[in-house]
């Protein structure tokens, strides 16, 4: 909305924006308590790297199944209720897989947490995006990606006390019981998207607009604006639309680009700290490898929004994918000595987290409000297959005898694809607005 868009930020924007990014702290603690517990549960369970790859993609296979499927509800029912929907996915998830009695049971678990996160990811990005204005989008949604990396690291550092104190079973008990507590949250302080309203009608539409239009400072209407050609088109048209003419070279550029970074994404997240530890490492210094990766996540997403103004999107992200492509191949190659391993670490997780910021930040800008979730959703989703194929290629190689060294250099291959991906994408996206500033003669005050 261009209301939105021109004016500067309100307190009522900084607030949603925040909730959602102490949400995705939420998530990124979730997805990666698994990563976290491995060698204690290996241990424990007396499991094979294959396995653990199982465990490891079993997560990723829910979140690529929740974005696909509870995604492009938020185009239908409203971004905020899915949220709330994935919140309690999330908590029994988490709190089930603290009660796991064996393997098989805790990928069921594991699929039941994904299937939250992956619906939630998507509604985040896209009301962060509505909610900011143009000036500081970028900025907003590579800050709402941060939560990912701080959530991992503050639950990566009380993971090392939980572990050593209170068993594996206790980090998952941690993240179900927080996320639960985020439920109040979201009702309390997260509001529902003008744009959704604006673009799909729901009952109440036009009290419902001009009640966030006065906690933001805008005039209220006194009638909605004409309708785009979207509001009433079902969530499996917007799926199919995705394909069409105007959208078709960016969704197929953007699906790629998601495919490859989350392919090398959740193999240096997901095995950094197994790999360290097998490297002769304690397991608290191999946690804390995923420590550092994603303290280097937190500067390098940050400084992604920052830098972006000034050197272009686009660009800046293809240079961050190429960095990390070349410092993932040297990974593998240093001395066992932990400080240049955690060093390299911090600067691996600097690149990948400011890549899948970026794509995150590019997306929002190439569809239209009635189907931006939906067109977010399934990027994340259809790139929750490289996170699934990652970690698990990555088992089934070490099982079979290949070192860290030729896993990493391999898994550089896909963010060099990546970046190709990333080129190919509009220069100019447009993001089209829910709707013009209205009329003066839909406006009152």
């Amino acid at each position: 909305m261009r209301q939105i868009d021109d004016a500067p930020m309100s307190r009522f924007q900084v607030s949603a924006i925040a909730v959602c990014l102490a949400v995705n702290m939420l998530d990124g603690f979730d997805v990666l308590a698994i990563a976290f517990a491995a060698p204690a549960i290996a241990r424990d369970w007396a499991l094979s790297a294959e396995a653990l790859g199982l465990l490891f993609s079993a997560g990723l296979a829910g979140m690529m199944a929740g974005s696909l499927a509870i995604a492009p509800l938020a185009d239908v029912a409203g971004r905020r209720p899915v949220i709330l929907l994935c919140l309690v996915l999330i908590a029994t998830g988490m709190l089930a897989s603290a009660a796991a009695p064996d393997a098989r049971a805790l990928a069921a678990t594991r699929v039941l947490t994904g299937l939250g996160i992956g619906g939630a990811l998507a509604s985040l990005n896209t009301i962060v995006a509505e909610y900011s204005s143009r000036r500081w989008r970028d900025f907003a949604v590579s800050l709402l990606q941060t939560g990912y990396p701080i959530g991992a690291t503050v639950g990566g550092t009380i993971s090392a006390v939980l572990l050593v104190h209170y068993g594996w079973r206790s980090v998952f008990v941690f993240g179900g019981v927080l996320t639960a507590l985020a439920i109040p949250l979201v009702l309390w302080r997260l509001p529902e998207s003008v744009d959704f309203l604006l673009a799909r009608r729901p009952r109440r539409a036009l009290e419902r607009v001009n009640g966030l239009l006065a906690r933001l400072g805008q005039p209220a209407l006194r009638q909605l604006p004409p309708a785009g050609g979207g509001a009433s088109v079902s969530a499996v048209r917007q799926i199919a639309r995705l394909l069409s003419a105007p959208y078709r070279r960016a969704t197929l550029a953007l699906w790629t680009a998601f495919f490859m970074v989350m392919c090398a994404f959740y193999f240096a997240l997901n095995w950094t700290p197994k790999i360290l530890v097998d490297g002769g490492l304690s397991v608290e210094q191999g946690v804390s490898g995923g420590v550092v990766m994603n303290v280097g996540g937190i500067v390098g997403a940050g400084l992604l929004g920052w830098m972006s103004a000034r050197v272009g999107l686009r660009r800046l992200v293809a240079l961050y994918m190429i960095g990390c492509a070349t410092a993932l191949a040297a990974f593998g190659r240093i001395g066992p000595s932990l400080p240049p391993r955690l060093a390299l670490a911090a600067v691996i997780g600097f690149l990948v987290f400011g890549s899948m910021v970026g794509l995150y930040a590019i997306a929002p800008s190439l569809y239209p409000p009635e189907m931006r979730t939906t067109g977010i959703g399934w990027a994340i989703g259809l790139g929750r297959g490289g996170a699934i194929v990652g970690p698990y290629v990555a088992g089934l190689l070490l099982a079979r005898g290949w070192d860290a060294a030729s896993c990493y250099a391999l898994f550089a291959v896909p963010l060099v694809a990546s970046t190709w991906a990333v080129m190919r994408l509009p220069r100019a996206a447009s993001r089209a607005p829910a709707t013009a500033t209205p009329p003066a003669a839909m406006r009152t005050g």
